[in-house]
């Protein structure tokens, strides 16, 4: 393939980690005077707060007088996080989990003039005007149906011939009818994260350039691709394919859920994979590349895995960008990190279960990966709008006025 509460300068602000040693208004960049870097960090069920602390203990251990404090991100998004810091006049050093955009590229670090970052994934497909201000470890696929291979069996169903939505539709027809909840769904971030790894998959393959069309005004939701795949969707919610009480759950829950077979499949990136070995599931559970109603298999969407930005205003920038080129170039940390979240990485492999070969054999076969990146990235914060909009096709809302609802923030953004 290919949380703790910080005094600044005698003001009190939001929960914050502690910051440096070193007084307010200055900071220092060298290590010999004891640094603390605050890193904002993506914690999920596989990213453990545990696991970053484990992970960055090494980097303090090669770097004396160098501490890593991590950041917590709590119910809210990296980007809100450092937004908040940033408000509070109070930055970290380093954020992981964000991508930049040409409108918010002046929070951080311009590092192309950084040799490394030439060895990173996918580093000049996200680069904003031919500069680089995010690197990351790994690239994850997100085009992927997980499916309980006992409940496929009951049903009578081979996930080989389902290739299409309609295949897919009526499987889940199948799959109900042998008592289990068809399609494995949650409320957070997962609702809208599933659509984008559906339809995308279909619309972004006929035409990679949507995006940018859409952005110069040539493209709508309501009058594109897209629509049908809304109207796929919330035909499965009036059907009872997806439970509305979903939208209940957390992450965890959905996963948890799937994981204990009360669920037959589950639409979720390849970080799907540590999860599922991590509760000894692997075998029970098989992976089928999206179908669509289009070109099969359909183009992968894909990002960039374990990003990290150093933040421009930084008291300790030379010390966060040897961190920044620690945690995505030195062998050992980029093994963890891929091994920790199932993601990939060319010239880098690590034991893999049968569940994680069967998805590196997806990949494999994909014509291509999907990246919603430089010219071809969103609006920001266009994930929450989509999550909303996604949500309330939940609660009476019609694919028309989601379609709609998208095309209405997107111009009201730009």
């Amino acid at each position: 393939m290919k949380a703790m509460w910080r005094r600044t300068c005698g003001l009190a602000v939001a929960p914050l980690v502690m910051a440096s040693a070193v007084a307010c208004g200055g900071g220092s960049d060298q290590a010999s005077e004891g640094t603390t870097l605050r890193v904002i960090v993506n914690i999920t069920p596989n990213l453990t707060e545990k696991y970053w602390n484990d992970l960055f203990a090494a980097y303090e251990k090669a770097h004396p007088g160098v501490t890593v404090k991590l950041e917590l991100t709590g119910t809210i998004s990296a980007d809100a996080k450092l937004r908040q810091d940033l408000a509070a006049g109070d930055p970290p050093d380093v954020a992981q989990q964000i991508t930049p955009t040409a409108e918010t590229a002046s929070l951080f670090t311009d590092l192309s003039d950084q040799p490394w970052t030439a060895k990173t994934p996918l580093t000049d497909q996200y680069a904003i005007d031919g500069k680089h201000y995010v690197v990351g470890v790994g690239e994850q696929i997100q085009s992927l149906v997980f499916y309980n291979k006992a409940a496929f069996e009951k049903a009578g169903l081979d996930p080989a011939e389902i290739r299409t939505m309609d295949q897919f539709t009526s499987a889940m027809a199948q799959l109900k009818k042998a008592g289990y909840e068809p399609l494995q769904t949650a409320g957070q971030w997962v609702t809208g994260a599933q659509f984008s790894m559906m339809a995308d998959a279909g619309v972004l393959t006929a035409d990679p350039e949507w995006t940018v069309k859409r952005t110069s005004g040539k493209a709508s939701f309501a009058k594109s691709g897209y629509l049908p795949y809304l109207n796929r969707y919330k035909s499965w919610i009036d059907e009872g394919y997806l439970e509305k009480s979903a939208l209940g759950l957390t992450y965890a829950d959905g996963q948890t859920a799937f994981l204990n077979g009360k669920s037959a499949m589950y639409i979720m990136g390849s970080f799907f994979v540590p999860a599922a070995d991590a509760a000894k599931k692997s075998d029970d559970i098989g992976v089928f590349t999206m179908p669509t109603d289009g070109a099969h298999p359909s183009g992968q969407f894909g990002n960039i895995s374990n990003p990290y930005v150093v933040v421009n205003k930084s008291r300790h920038k030379a010390e966060a960008i040897k961190f920044v080129k620690w945690a995505t170039t030195d062998p050992e940390a980029i093994k963890s990190q891929l091994a920790s979240d199932g993601n990939l990485r060319e010239g880098f492999t690590y034991p893999m279960s049968s569940l994680g070969t069967s998805v590196q054999q997806i990949l494999d076969k994909a014509p291509s990966v999907l990246v919603k990146s430089g010219a071809s990235q969103p609006i920001a914060g266009f994930s929450d709008e989509l999550n909303k909009q996604i949500q309330s096709l939940y609660t009476g809302s019609s694919p028309a006025d989601a379609a709609d609802g998208l095309d209405k923030w997107w111009n009201s953004q730009s």
